[in-house]
């Protein structure tokens, strides 16, 4: 008799002791990172069940973790189930196996939509005319009536300037800042005229 109440006491603490340790009884977190994810949209799902809203940060980097935790041994299939509107695609890496403790390491990343920035230029006779956006810099040759800066991603902000201005002349640009929408700029202006001393 006490044998088997020996017995049955340690089986109960054998089966507390599983359940602090995450045994099967779903207490093991399943998650990752993610890249890219600066605008809300992002909706992941597990097992094609379990929805996690992931929120953007400023950077498109951070961290994701379902609620629903999981049980050891049981299978996960993280996929994406819709995207950013900012966003071409939206892949999942390291996205699929068994829980054998918790998950850390399912990877999302997101490819932002990118468009042109670009505009006219009016009047340019010198040479040695420079661009710049950012670290983007364009030479702009005399005579050049048009110009093209680096693609831009979607939301970013921008903001055109003249590093070098042309021999003898003077530029100046108007539409030159903004925030990049869902379609290219081509707005930008740059117009030269003769240097004034």
């Amino acid at each position: 008799m006490k044998s088997s109440t020996l017995r049955a006491g340690a089986a109960l603490a054998c089966a507390l002791a599983l359940s602090a340790c995450g045994g099967s009884d779903g207490d093991l977190y399943l998650g990752g990172s993610f890249a890219g994810v600066t605008k809300p949209g992002l909706v992941l799902t597990n097992n094609g069940g379990d929805d996690l809203v992931v929120n953007p940060t400023s950077t498109g980097l951070g961290e994701f973790y379902f609620s629903k935790l999981v049980e050891t041994d049981s299978s996960y299939n993280v996929k994406v189930k819709s995207i950013p509107s900012n966003a071409l695609e939206c892949k999942e890496y390291d996205n699929t196996g068994k829980v054998a403790f918790s998950i850390n390491t399912v990877r999302i990343v997101c490819t932002i939509k990118q468009h042109e920035l670009k505009g006219s230029v009016t009047g340019l006779t010198g040479n040695n005319l420079v661009l710049v956006n950012g670290a983007d810099k364009v030479a702009v040759a005399a005579g050049a009536t048009a110009f093209s800066m680096a693609k831009i991603n979607e939301d970013a902000p921008y903001g055109v300037a003249i590093l070098t201005q042309p021999d003898n002349q003077t530029c100046t640009v108007a539409n030159g800042t903004g925030v990049m929408g869902a379609a290219d700029v081509s707005n930008v202006a740059v117009t030269c005229g003769p240097r004034t001393q």
